[in-house]
């Protein structure tokens, strides 16, 4: 019941949620910061999406191609996709959720792996399904382990591959031992929220898996490298059938015209793309190799974040680095959500943020 009398009472589990909290964006009393919490894009987004979102401007009294099909056949032909099979969302949040109301409800389950990301269990509570977690290895997802939390009230298998907050990955071998593990009834949901920042030989996206089976998404977003997350443009790479269903249950324009023609310029401007991916190497191997220099634990990763695990000690440990940091009008992300409370996730920026980062925990641990 309802502490203030009311009889409306939402479906169960509603009320276990707790809601997801993104990366901070203020620190109290300062203009002058440094925001690395979300794993924004360095640099913001391409020059010819925000010349394409301003001439959008002039139409916003104008509904949307509530089918996105010119973004559709722009991500068809630059991934070799079939765009009938492509369904954008107001970001790959709304696809997860949406997959989730659509296969899963009261008395299933939603499997997904230790520190994946935290809108898994939350989707999965929201439409009545009972989250499932996977314990991981070394901070990394298990594939022995998925597969054996598998049950028959299964539905979806959520893989963040590469994974956030902990930057391990599975590779396109081990992926595939996942899906051919699974029963033809279980959904398997790759997130490949960062692949466009993954450039090693041994990792693939799973456009492929998506393409042998149908019981295999893709998700994906323009919320990273393209630098789009305040307009949240997703997509998703299905199965046929898997496409109808999300069309018939997404809403009629749920992704706004802005977003879909700033999604689209973003999406042509290959240059910035590169540049983004190139500075985001550099950068990110740099602070990782300056903060184990300083004694931290940064485990080997990709993406365009670090993961810095510090001491269990008071006055050292990751609350006070992170307190440290905001007085230098830095901001990062604590990760204790996540199962990580000893560790701070660090978004790569650009140089003069990575080095300030570098000389204020210098400071903190000297």
């Amino acid at each position: 019941m309802s502490t203030d009398g009311s009889s409306l009472i939402p479906r169960p589990g509603i009320l276990d949620i707790s809601p997801y909290v993104g990366g901070e964006s203020e620190i109290e009393g300062r203009r002058d910061i440094i925001k690395l919490s979300s794993n924004e894009g360095a640099f913001g987004p391409s020059p010819k999406a925000m010349a394409a979102f301003e001439k959008a401007s002039g139409e916003l009294h104008r509904y949307p191609d509530g089918t996105c099909e010119t973004l559709r056949k722009a991500l068809g032909k630059h991934h070799g996709l079939d765009p009938v099979r492509i369904v954008c969302g107001a970001g790959s949040d709304e696809l997860i959720g949406l997959l989730c109301r659509a296969y899963a409800g009261s008395g299933d389950e939603i499997l997904y792996s230790q520190h994946g990301f935290l809108m898994y269990p939350i989707a999965a509570k929201a439409c009545g399904a009972t989250p499932v977690m996977a314990p991981e290895t070394d901070l990394k997802a298990d594939v022995d382990a998925l597969l054996a939390r598998v049950t028959k009230k299964t539905r979806i298998l959520f893989l963040a591959n590469p994974n956030n907050p902990t930057g391990s990955y599975l590779s396109t071998e081990e992926v595939q031992r996942l899906r051919d593990g699974l029963p033809a009834s279980v959904l398997l949901v790759i997130d490949a929220a960062y692949a466009e920042y993954m450039t090693r030989n041994d990792y693939s996206s799973g456009a492929e898996l998506v393409d042998s089976a149908v019981n295999t998404v893709m998700a994906r977003t323009f919320s990273k490298v393209y630098g789009l997350g305040g307009l949240r443009l997703g997509w998703a790479y299905c199965p046929p059938d898997v496409a109808d269903v999300l069309n018939r249950v997404r809403n009629p324009f749920n992704v706004s015209g802005p977003a879909q023609a700033a999604g689209l310029a973003a999406l042509d401007d290959i240059a910035f793309i590169d540049r983004s991916i190139a500075h985001n190497e550099i950068w990110r191997a740099w602070l990782a190799d300056q903060l184990r220099g300083l004694g931290l634990t940064v485990p080997d990763g990709v993406g365009n974040f670090v993961l810095a695990r510090f001491p269990d000690e008071a006055g050292r440990d990751a609350a006070a680095a992170d307190g440290f940091m905001k007085e230098r009008g830095i901001i990062v992300r604590r990760v204790a959500g996540y199962g990580l409370p000893d560790c701070l996730r660090i978004t790569v920026g650009n140089e003069s943020e990575m080095r300030a980062v570098v000389a204020a925990l210098k400071d903190f641990t000297g």
